[in-house]
């Protein structure tokens, strides 16, 4: 049986330190923005400050026209798993939570980080949700050491996720960044431990578990974008992009006061 080829570019020392001040904009990008993340503004408003923001700091908001994609960052609110375009229409309000989605496009490379935010009140069980989708993305970061397994994240994410009853988009994944948006490897965030390519130092790629409150399956509007779950139950993402370094790992996009 013929098996596929995985091209997967290890960076340079060079190349890594562009990638730091990349993936660092991105980073302040979500800081940013935090402070207008509430009720009443409509995620058209954050896009257009966060675009605002990344040009000023003299980058490029990575998603704008990527394969048609019409704004600068996601926004994925409640039901919606991933890839939700901001509009004017679609006001925050108390007991929504939106992940803000910030892809930058610096000095020739892409750095790309999500954070979930929780809009004034909200239900108990959401915030639960929430929670454990940061602790499951934490769970899949310190899995990354040089001669592990790729599959080790998606496995310690998954038994995460299953053991708080929840369930792990399969149909999207994280992905190896670096001069591409989108590069080899696949991070799947379910897997087996043995599976998958072996971590070498200078691998740079996202961890982006999407975990909902219901079933797993998903659904792809007409826009070709916007994914939400098929159940409508909600939904919560975070994403960090990681360095494999000699020793273990490096959070490329950590925020301020942030600790992993």
């Amino acid at each position: 049986m013929l098996q596929k080829l995985i091209m997967i570019n290890i960076k340079s020392g060079r190349e890594i330190e562009l990638m730091r001040e990349s993936c660092a904009l991105a980073a302040k990008t979500l800081e940013y923005i935090a402070p207008f993340v509430k009720p009443d503004v409509s995620t058209l408003e954050l896009n257009d400050l966060c675009h605002q923001f990344i040009v000023k700091n003299k980058a490029y908001p990575s998603p704008l026209n990527y394969h048609g994609f019409p704004k600068s960052i996601c926004t994925s609110k409640n039901e919606i798993v991933c890839h939700g375009i901001p509009s004017k229409k679609d006001i925050l309000k108390s007991g929504d939570i939106v992940n803000v989605d910030i892809t930058t496009f610096l000095n020739g490379f892409h750095g790309d980080t999500s954070q979930m935010f929780l809009i004034g009140e909200v239900d108990p069980k959401i915030k639960k949700l929430v929670e454990v989708t940061y602790q499951c993305l934490l769970l899949g970061i310190k899995t990354v050491r040089p001669g592990s397994k790729l599959g080790e994240i998606g496995a310690a994410i998954e038994e995460c996720a299953h053991k708080n009853n929840y369930s792990i988009v399969e149909d999207y994944c994280g992905h190896g960044i670096g001069r591409e948006f989108h590069e080899e490897p696949q991070v799947l965030h379910y897997d087996t431990k043995s599976s998958g390519p072996t971590l070498r130092p200078g691998m740079v790629f996202t961890i982006e578990p999407m975990i909902n409150l219901g079933q797993k399956y998903t659904q792809l509007l007409k826009d070709k974008w916007t994914v939400l779950t098929r159940d409508r139950s909600w939904s919560a993402q975070f994403e960090h992009t990681i360095l494999v370094t000699e020793t273990g790992f490096e959070v490329l996009t950590l925020r301020s006061g942030e600790i992993i």
